[in-house]
């Protein structure tokens, strides 16, 4: 008996760019992603952390079937400005506009922690991101971007 074994490589990471320059509250973070991760789809993701979640799986957009990523988001510190206190409050005081689909005490509580230093959208986005390890999230380095850093400061 003759056992055949098959030794293909691992596919290096795809290398996905997002500009932080186009995002400047939570909507256009979303348009940003879209067009970094839903090429080819027919549809758009829409404003959802879950959503988010869900795509970072590898089901659909550029990263269906493809692990690992190296994603690079360049401006990462403008995109935490627009992501920040003021987005998030404003994203939290929507959600109570509509008591019949969102729990005002979940809100409440959420907007209680803002307040207090708490994790604002560009911090949860983060931990979606970090919930998948086979997704490297790296900063752009200005300097030395798109070429590897090494051991530069």
């Amino acid at each position: 008996m003759t056992t055949t074994t098959s030794l293909h490589a691992e596919s290096p990471p795809q290398v996905l760019i997002i500009d932080g320059a186009n995002i400047r509250d939570i909507a256009s973070l979303y348009d940003e992603i879209n067009r970094v991760f839903m090429v080819g789809e027919v549809w758009q993701l829409g404003a959802s952390l879950d959503g988010l979640d869900d795509m970072l799986y590898g089901g659909y957009g550029v990263l269906r079937g493809k692990s690992p990523a190296i994603v690079v988001w360049q401006q990462m510190d403008s995109s935490r400005s627009a992501l920040g206190v003021e987005a998030t409050r404003a994203y939290y005081l929507a959600k109570l506009e509509h008591p019949q689909v969102f729990k005002p005490g979940p809100i409440h509580a959420a907007l209680a922690r803002l307040e207090q230093d708490g994790p604002t959208y560009f911090d949860l986005v983060m931990q979606v991101f970090a919930d998948h390890p086979n997704i490297t999230l790296r900063a752009a380095n200005r300097l030395c971007f798109p070429y590897p850093c090494h051991d530069r400061p």
